[in-house]
């Protein structure tokens, strides 16, 4: 019996080491898509170490008769631990957090009374600051988890809405939807311009300079921008993001 044991746990590590081997490079692939959105003091080597250790934990968790395939299942895993690790390293001054925090609630308060989306001038007169410091927080907030479309489809795919390795329960799976649809309908009310720069970096999967180029203006214009616009989704999606830090 020992020796069945052995030879049975020996086919199970065999078994384990060829499913990671198998799915290596998909932690490759998914790291480097997200350094193209991260600054460039974030290590490619850190990620792919987060991922690995993602892709692991998927291999033991991984439950076939919930129907998604391996690697499906395996890339929300691995995604989701690159994001914890960058949330473990962040990078970013508080100074940066608060004032971006500071931008998302002037904004809130300015759309909340006039009933239309806040301009740039406003936000910089009621933070009593010139529109060149405004600016300037839009630039500095670039490189800053203050939020991410990235960070909130993972997090709508999984943990705080879904039960660690089950399905959905009815209530989460409302939960899920109703997020979703919110998030839809907050990036549908963007201003044009910036909902044209959220569809071009995140669903058409372009940098800053590309997009820059296509509209015609400066990458640190289109950064701007790009910054404005998600502190403009975080301003309305205010109760979202605080039951997603209850959750954590």
């Amino acid at each position: 019996m020992n020796g069945l044991a052995t030879y049975t746990a020996m086919q199970e590590q065999q078994n384990f080491d060829d499913l990671v081997n198998q799915h290596a490079g998909l932690v490759k692939r998914i790291a480097y898509h997200l350094m193209n959105r991260l600054p460039p003091n974030v290590q490619a080597d850190d990620l792919i170490q987060a991922g690995m250790l993602g892709l692991l934990e998927a291999s033991k968790n991984y439950d076939p008769t919930q129907g998604a395939s391996f690697e499906t299942y395996a890339g929300i895993r691995i995604r989701g631990a690159m994001l914890d690790e960058i949330r473990r390293s962040d990078w970013t001054p508080r100074s940066v957090h608060r004032k971006a925090r500071m931008v998302a609630e002037a904004m809130r308060e300015i759309e909340n009374n006039e009933g239309r989306d806040a301009r740039d001038v406003e936000v910089a007169d009621a933070l009593d600051m010139t529109l060149h410091d405004y600016h300037q927080i839009l630039k500095d907030s670039t490189g800053c988890r203050i939020f991410s479309l990235d960070e909130l489809t993972a997090v709508s795919d999984g943990l705080p809405f879904q039960m660690e390795g089950g399905a959905d329960t009815p209530f989460e799976g409302l939960q899920k939807s109703a997020f979703k649809e919110a998030l839809a309908d907050a990036i549908a009310g963007l201003p044009e311009r910036e909902r044209l720069v959220i569809a071009m970096y995140y669903d058409d999967e372009m940098n800053l300079r590309e997009i820059g180029s296509v509209l015609g203006v400066s990458e640190s214009r289109i950064c701007q921008i790009h910054s404005q616009a998600t502190l403009r989704l975080r301003s309305r999606l205010t109760e979202w993001l605080s039951l997603v830090h209850e959750e954590d």
